[in-house]
């Protein structure tokens, strides 16, 4: 009876086969053969559908056989129907989609494209006037990230150098360092809120904010020229042709405060001004002007983090004017466990004698917020061509970063060093930092068509970028590790220090566009300039305490640091220092650019000239040769770029450019700083570096969201910047860390980029292969004749500091429109590359290769517009390790070096990190 009762079953699944069959096929629009993506299929009478995938196909499975109507919609389309018989086990039936003229006349008119969609962002690359890399803001939503600097690590050709809590902080493009780059905001170079340098740090700017990220790798005459890596510009969100509103909440966790607890003190309270500021140059500062709030130090589990944002926008006035408001909110806690060696050239042993460990604890507190705001308004009645426009953007950007850092260090070799019974002369430090950085940038635009043929654009923009460091204090202790039990003993000179400066630019850009044909050929000619006025200050402060009881015992008389009694060793603070500055720089610039509009070939040449006055002024200058300084000079940068469009799919690129790159301010001040482990000089002599740049690239872009490029590019750097420790030109004995001019660099490699999809899955994949090579001199030591100890100079040739080899990025992704999901895992890999220069051959300090991993998926509720994320950051725990590439014997007995073949110098652990969240999309 039972196998009866099989064979019934096995009968009416084989009649369930034979008596249904599979449609598939894909949907297309009619005009522009492009992949419509989330078109549904559907089956009345048998209650069947599908949803389009991400390269524009369906498959309905279980379809009986017979006559059905099959039927096609999707937004802003015309509803398709259309009769089939199914017959045979698997049936093709394609659409080509009629775009809904009803629904669409308004917006031919004055509409506008999703500038943040994956389909804009693949058009305007192909369309693209130089070679581009643009990341859409649909990718950045659905993508791990949170900050800019990560989701710029996903382009080819970049890398990203992160911060003490494992963030990416700076781009680094085609292995040239992050001072060869510059950032914009809507096309507008904005100040650095950096109290150093004039690039701009990413991980301040939150990526919700963004409508798409833009990545230039070649230059035309219109854009500014200091570029030879490249240039990053962050589009903001736009005005939308209807009401839209977006908004997401979430929260989430680091695992590296499972296992530790998070260390804070109270930094409302911190004073925002030295005593020297509050009170004049000549009040002695008394120990009752420093409060206690920085060295009050807390200990637990952090709460969990907080993040949020929103969106707003519409058009009004009969769609005439746009309003666009947008904010985010980020308040995490971070942190990292790091290990960290120091050491020194000790005979002519090769590497480094470490003398140091140091055990570091970080715990930061990071608030990132920002606001755009966005109004434009186009002159003419609706239903017009609008021949005149005016827009107005703001955008304030901020990051408030309170960090404790908690260090051990242990003396190594000395001081009754020994492993094996315990003992060891310590050291410890708690330094506490808050940091707050803004930056503010409002433009106003216009564009105005003259006649038919004549375009005037102009903008006016006011930037200000603000740093400030108040009252960093470190507190440092002596301690003593006796057969492995360690004990905290007395207190050493403590430190109370206050550094803030400010980026001030006002610029006015100009620009002509001329429609002209020649020879048959329509040519856009393109003239104007810009004029850009940037002021900075620097303020700085140190006051040093000293324990009123330089014997006090911790534990004993006191247990807690805001308990100690403190001493002024220089009352009126050390403002004496060439860290106090003011500094201006002013461009002046103009160019010529002509483009071909005929097709196949188009070319973009012409020439642009810059004119540079750099200058700066020490505030307290102290015997200094150069108290004041300048530097004045013009440039002339001609590029040429030529694309080849065999057809609609396919692009050939072919551009060269030259480029420079300027000192920083901070960099050509004769300052002097004794920091923890060197000291660090500027240098006045420091000259601009030029760049000639050539680049090849071979585009193909199949269907609307997928690519394939190959590229080759090449670079010669005259007068390359680069830091290294050097000998001092007078007394040769002593060496310091600086900036320097160092002959001739060259850079060359390849990139190849490519993104396909099948069905719900896609990928992406990016490798880019870097090689660089620059001459600098390096110290060595020998044993002379006589036998003495003699130190020679001798050239190294290396690679550019920060340049990987190898950087490669792949993503897999899932999309299920049916059901409402979308997922990403992510992984990118950074191959070895130098983090800072060594004045000793062989010397150079490596950071290890590495592959991070992270994760998102997102799924949508039904129809409400509600949809659950989440984001998963360092899958793999991947640590940050920086070495050198040899070994010393001398090192045998120190701890914690398990790198074959290296000597490990700093190991940084930052575990992994989640979000989880909802989003509400209207």
């Amino acid at each position: 009876m039972q196998k009866n009762y099989w064979l019934v079953i096995l009968f009416l699944f084989s009649a369930q086969i034979a008596l249904s069959a599979t449609l598939r096929g894909r949907v297309t629009d009619a005009v522009t053969g492009d992949n419509i993506i989330g078109a549904t299929v559907r089956l009345e009478a048998a209650k069947l559908y599908a949803v389009t995938g991400l390269d524009g196909t369906y498959v309905i499975r279980n379809v009986p056989k017979g006559a059905h109507t099959l039927q096609i919609s999707y937004v802003s389309y015309q509803t398709a129907a259309q009769q089939v018989t199914v017959a045979q086990a698997e049936h093709v039936v394609d659409f080509a989609l009629q775009a809904d003229e009803k629904v669409l006349g308004e917006v031919v008119v004055s509409g506008k494209r999703d500038g943040g969609s994956d389909h804009t962002a693949r058009d305007l690359e192909r369309n693209a006037h130089q070679i581009t890399n643009i990341v859409s803001g649909r990718t950045i939503e659905l993508s791990p990230d949170l900050t800019v600097a990560n989701v710029v690590q996903r382009v080819s050709g970049i890398s990203i150098e992160r911060n003490s809590n494992g963030d990416g902080q700076y781009a680094i493009l085609r292995g040239m360092d992050k001072r060869y780059n510059y950032t914009l905001v809507n096309g507008v170079k904005i100040p650095s809120p950096d109290n150093r340098y004039r690039y701009v740090p990413l991980d301040i700017f939150p990526s919700e904010l963004l409508d798409r990220l833009e990545v230039y790798k070649a230059l035309i005459p219109s854009q500014e020229g200091d570029a030879v890596g490249g240039a990053i510009n962050m589009v903001m969100r736009d005005a939308p042709d209807r009401l839209t509103v977006l908004a997401n909440i979430a929260t989430g966790y680091s695992e590296l405060f499972a296992s530790r607890p998070f260390v804070r003190f109270d930094n409302r309270h911190v004073n925002p001004q030295s005593p020297y500021e509050q009170s004049g140059s000549t009040y002695p500062a008394k120990s009752a002007d420093f409060n206690k709030s920085s060295s009050t130090y807390t200990s637990a589990a952090p709460p969990p983090n907080l993040l949020g944002s929103f969106a707003i926008g519409n058009r009004f006035l009969n769609r005439q004017l746009g309003v666009m408001l947008a904010g985010s909110l980020q308040n995490t806690f971070r942190g990292s466990n790091s290990l960290f060696f120091t050491g020194d050239v000790v005979d002519t042993l090769r590497g480094v004698t470490l003398d140091k460990q140091s055990e570091r604890q970080y715990s930061e507190q990071q608030t990132r917020y920002g606001v755009h705001a966005k109004i434009d308004y186009r002159f003419g009645s609706a239903g017009s061509l609008s021949r005149h426009k005016l827009q107005w953007f703001n955008a304030f950007i901020g990051l408030n970063n309170a960090q404790i850092r908690d260090t051990k260090t242990t003396q190594l070799g000395i001081g009754g060093y020994d492993p094996v019974l315990g003992n060891a002369t310590l050291g410890y430090e708690t330094r506490s930092r808050l940091t707050k950085q803004r930056i503010y940038n409002s433009t106003l635009q216009g564009t105005h068509q003259l006649t038919d043929a004549l375009m005037l654009n102009w903008s006016a923009v006011y930037s200000l970028a603000t740093n400030a460091v108040p009252d960093q204090t470190s507190v440092p202790l002596l301690g003593i590790r006796k057969n492995f039990v360690e004990t905290r003993t007395t207190v050493q000179d403590g430190q109370r220090r206050w550094e803030h400066n400010t980026d001030n630019d006002m610029a006015g850009y100009l620009n002509l566009t001329l429609k002209t044909n020649l020879l048959n050929t329509d040519v856009e000619w393109m003239a104007g300039g810009l004029y850009r006025d940037k002021q900075r200050t620097n303020f700085y402060n140190n006051y040093t305490l000293r324990p009123s009881n330089p014997f006090a015992q911790y534990g004993v008389d006191f247990t807690d640091y805001n308990q100690i009694a403190w001493t002024i060793q220089n009352p009126l603070g050390s403002v004496a220092s060439a860290l106090n500055y003011n500094a201006s720089e002013q461009t002046a610039s103009g160019y010529l650019q002509f483009r071909t509009v005929g097709k196949p070939l188009e070319v973009i040449g012409g020439l642009r000239a810059e004119h540079t006055n750099q200058g700066y002024a020490m505030k307290f200058p102290i015997g200094e040769d150069n108290p004041t300084g300048s530097q004045i000079y013009t440039d002339l940068l001609p590029s040429l770029n030529v694309r080849y469009r065999a057809n609609p799919l396919t692009n050939w690129r072919l551009s060269y450019f030259r480029s420079l790159n300027r000192p920083g301010f901070f960099e050509i001040v004769p300052y002097r700083i004794v920091n923890e482990e060197y000291q660090e000089r500027g240098n006045p002599n420091l000259k601009r570096a030029l760049a000639d740049n050539v680049d090849l690239r071979y585009e193909f872009f199949p269907r609307p969201l997928e690519q394939f490029m190959v590229g080759l590019f090449y670079k010669h750097i005259q007068n390359p910047i680069e830091y290294t420790l050097q000998k001092d030109a007078i007394r040769g004995q002593d060496l310091y860390y600086g900036p320097g001019n160092f002959g001739n660099a060259t850079n060359f490699g390849l990139e190849l980029d490519a993104i396909k999809y099948v069905r719900q899955w896609g990928i992406k994949a990016n490798y880019t292969y870097t090689h660089s090579s620059i001459t600098t001199p390096k110290s060595k030591r020998i044993r002379n004749e006589q036998g003495d100890l003699q130190t020679i100079t001798v050239n190294q040739t290396r690679s550019l500091y920060g340049q990987s080899a190898h950087i490669a990025n792949l993503s897999l992704l899932y999309r299920d429109a049916n059901h409402g999901w979308d997922g990403q895992l992510a992984a990118s890999y950074t191959g070895p590359r130098i983090s800072t220069v060594s004045q000793f051959v062989d010397n150079d300090l490596y950071q290890k290769g590495f592959v991070q991993m992270d994760a998102s998926l997102e799924k949508r509720i039904g129809q409400t517009g509600l949809l659950l994320f989440a984001k998963a950051n360092n899958l793999l725990n991947t640590p940050a390790e920086i070495f050198i590439r040899n070994v010393n014997k001398n090192n045998s007995d120190a701890p914690s070096q398990d790198l074959p073949g290296q000597t490990l110098i700093r190991r940084d652990v930052y575990q992994r990190s989640y979000v989880l969240g909802i989003r509400y999309k209207l």
